[in-house]
């Protein structure tokens, strides 16, 4: 390795802020490298012509899908065989092994590795990972091809980061992909208290909190249903809904829409049982930030939430779209204040120990130096 050589940080937008903390980290880390940003979709913009192109590939791959309602025009934009092959050329051209010592990429949508040169994925899902949640249907996921170029993704990965088991035990046995080359680094929250770890929470006021932006997939409409259950027995709980901006036809319900960091970690503050009835997660940083801030959570059995939320310890673990249940262990968390604050304590001792973007920087700094030794090695 040489102090003249950079890491190139490859992301396809700013969102989701993960890809914030994780650029920190790599300065952080790697203080003797310059970490450039290679952002995918401000590379395209400048590219007119590859989007006009790959606006009818999107018609032409996903037309049936879009005709039916299975998938958005946007969702289905990144994922033709058009844009995948040109952004994999971009990447090739761009990347020159005399100015990089490893590549990064965040998230497998698209690959930007390069022969010769090391390069990392961090992400929190594959598309196959879906299966184990409400979708059942391989068919309501993504064609066969694009998961077949998924694959080629993981394939040309010197390691594949990740943030959860059932992520990780996806890649292993879904995409045949070695499970030394597969490893746990986990992830952070995106909000910050304000107080210190030894602020005590009252757990009084009642307050429900739901954050997402897809109402319909993190069970908004289930978790509407079963409040109306729990005014029956709390008529004076309250449910706040950050994030999206549902119509919803329910007494004591706030719904604020999306919200700055600032904001939303006053939410956080004020509420006392965090509810996301998700149906499908990839992994869930929401849940991360209500640890943070020690409320209980009342949630599904999906994705990688089982690996934070531990049933009848810091949470409860619902079967998607039970309504019934969802609606009972509100309840039980609104009798007992005493249990609030036993499982808020208990998920923040979960996130302290794991899910901090400090420990996920150690884990990252500590196997790609590990796997940059080896390849040094071999050539």
């Amino acid at each position: 390795m040489h102090q003249s050589k950079k890491i190139a940080f490859i992301r396809k937008t700013l969102v989701p802020l993960a890809s914030i903390h994780v650029q920190k980290i790599l300065e952080e880390q790697f203080p003797e490298y310059k970490v450039e940003l290679i952002d995918i979709t401000r590379i395209l913009i400048k590219r007119p012509g590859i989007l006009i192109v790959n606006g009818f590939y999107t018609l032409k791959e996903y037309w049936r899908m879009l005709f039916q309602r299975k998938k958005k025009f946007k969702e289905c934009f990144f994922s033709t065989s058009y844009i995948f092959h040109k952004i994999k050329v971009l990447m090739e051209d761009y990347l020159s092994l005399d100015n990089y010592v490893f590549s990064f990429q965040m998230q497998s949508l698209y690959d930007a590795s390069k022969e010769g040169l090391p390069n990392f994925v961090y992400t929190d899902n594959t598309i196959l990972a879906n299966l184990d949640s409400s979708i059942t249907d391989k068919s309501a996921l993504f064609p066969d091809w694009f998961i077949e170029l998924e694959g080629q993704i993981y394939k040309n990965a010197r390691i594949v980061f990740v943030r959860s088991n059932n992520v990780a035990h996806s890649l292993v046995k879904q995409y045949g992909y070695p499970q030394e080359k597969v490893k746990m680094v986990f992830a952070g929250s995106n909000v910050q208290r304000r107080y210190d770890r030894k602020f005590d929470k009252e757990y009084t006021n009642k307050n429900i909190l739901f954050v997402g932006i897809d109402w319909y997939r993190k069970g908004g409409p289930e978790l509407v249903d079963a409040f109306r259950r729990v005014l029956e027995s709390h008529p004076t709980a309250q449910l706040i809904i950050v994030g999206c901006i549902p119509k919803v036809d329910v007494p004591n319900c706030t719904v604020v829409g999306k919200v700055s960091l600032e904001r939303l970690n006053e939410y956080y503050e004020q509420a006392s049982i965090f509810c996301l009835p998700t149906r499908m997660e990839p992994f869930g940083i929401a849940f991360l930030e209500a640890m943070e801030h020690k409320l209980p959570i009342v949630t599904t059995k999906t994705g990688a939430i089982p690996d934070f939320v531990i049933d009848g310890k810091n949470g409860y673990l619902i079967p998607i779209g039970d309504v019934h249940k969802i609606a009972s262990a509100i309840n039980k968390l609104l009798n007992s204040p005493e249990v609030c604050k036993e499982f808020g304590e208990k998920g923040y001792s979960i996130l302290e120990e794991k899910y901090t973007w400090n420990n996920t920087g150690k884990l990252i700094k500590k196997h790609i130096v590990s796997a940059l030794g080896n390849f040094e090695k071999s050539v």
